[in-house]
């Protein structure tokens, strides 16, 4: 007989197979200006660390280093401009060996504007991403734009490179961030769930940060902003079980793992879920009254006011919150609806929609994920 730890084993994976989906690559456009036998746009994949300069662009020359080429240790040669006004210097890197993030690290102590890295195989281009348990001591520290680009226009770029060409390249965001009207629609996904660590902390911070410049974005019409929540749906097959009905509400419909990742102590994942749809029903009667920005001071507050740590992460403090903000308490319990009944939620059905990529948007399954003008920038 399988015990407690095999049941949460076997949900979880569950789960996760349920809300695999499409990842979509972020591409944005590098441009060859010289030499003129390489001239033309290429396409090349946006790394997923640093700083992609989004709607800007950014031209430097392409160094190729005659040692340490896969950049997996410390350059002991500088990239940067010995004279005020030189143009940037974009090193170009050869794929393996270490982390992406480590080559981007070691290039940028260097003085590098940019990385280019070259993919050591013919394939289709795939985001670098950041790695989840090693590798991550400098991640917080890029700022520097990091591209992966074929392996044909790297080996193209090298030769020129060691010809002792000038290579000039000009890596262009301006198609990364859409504009199809005036106003920027854009979704932040989110969590109220303040016990996950640097993630959660990380979350907290835009939003107060943010808070003041996007109520007055929203107010002056420049913006249109949604609010989401990422739920998974138990499989059918464990919806009695403990773990299920720790981290799920409605039957087994909408769920959110454990806040500590134990389900013995604790909040759990349901109310995380139940909070979740409180924060989504602010949004709601608030947008409804045309003050669509109120969630902003609403999240702010309950973070501050009702913390897990201090035990207060709760219906009660939720509605203190809710009344001091001036909204209708009955509009926002009538949205919530009852977290015990068998029977869709349409609020969180309709979030779950959400989740599902379209066009060129993959599927959220990253907190934080930004969507502006339907496309993603996670993490």
């Amino acid at each position: 007989m399988m015990g407690p730890a095999w049941w949460a084993v076997l949900v979880l994976l569950a789960m996760a197979d349920a809300v695999a989906g499409r990842f979509v690559v972020e591409k944005n456009s590098v441009q060859v200006t010289s030499p003129e036998s390489l001239k033309g746009k290429y396409e090349c994949a946006i790394g997923n660390f640093g700083l992609p300069q989004y709607g800007g662009t950014l031209q430097g020359w392409v160094v190729y280093p005659k040692d340490n080429r896969q950049a997996c240790k410390e350059f002991d040669v500088s990239f940067k401009g010995h004279k005020s006004g030189a143009r940037p210097n974009f090193v170009l890197i050869d794929r393996g060996e270490c982390f992406f993030t480590t080559k981007a690290w070691n290039a940028q102590l260097a003085g590098a504007a940019a990385i280019l890295v070259v993919d050591s195989k013919d394939e289709p281009l795939i985001t670098m991403d950041n790695p989840e348990d090693t590798g991550t001591k400098h991640l917080e520290n890029i700022t520097i734009p990091s591209v992966l680009i074929t392996k044909k226009l790297g080996e193209d770029l090298k030769k020129s490179a060691e010809n002792g060409d000038m290579v000039s390249v000009l890596l262009d965001w301006r198609e990364s961030l859409p504009h199809p009207d005036e106003r920027v629609e854009y979704e932040f996904w989110t969590n109220s769930n303040d016990e996950c660590g640097p993630k959660c902390d990380m979350q907290m911070d835009f939003v107060k940060s943010f808070r003041g410049t996007a109520q007055v974005l929203e107010q002056k019409g420049y913006t249109q902003f949604t609010p989401h929540y990422i739920t998974w749906y138990c499989p059918e097959a464990f919806t009695v079980s403990k773990q299920c009905k720790s981290q799920c509400i409605n039957h087994g419909r909408y769920c959110a793992p454990d806040p500590e990742q134990d389900f013995s102590k604790g909040y759990d994942g349901k109310d995380v879920v139940v909070q979740n749809l409180h924060q989504v029903c602010v949004f709601k009667v608030a947008n409804d009254t045309g003050k669509p920005w109120l969630w902003w001071d609403y999240v702010h507050d309950f973070a501050i006011r009702c913390p897990m740590k201090e035990k207060k992460y709760t219906h009660e403090c939720a509605s203190h919150v809710i009344k001091s903000l001036g909204l209708d308490m009955d509009k926002i319990n009538k949205c919530v609806g009852d977290p015990e009944a068998d029977e869709e939620n349409p609020i969180l059905k309709a979030e779950q929609d959400a989740q599902i990529g379209h066009g060129k948007r993959g599927d959220v399954t990253i907190l934080p994920t930004l969507v502006v003008n339907n496309r993603q920038y996670r993490g």
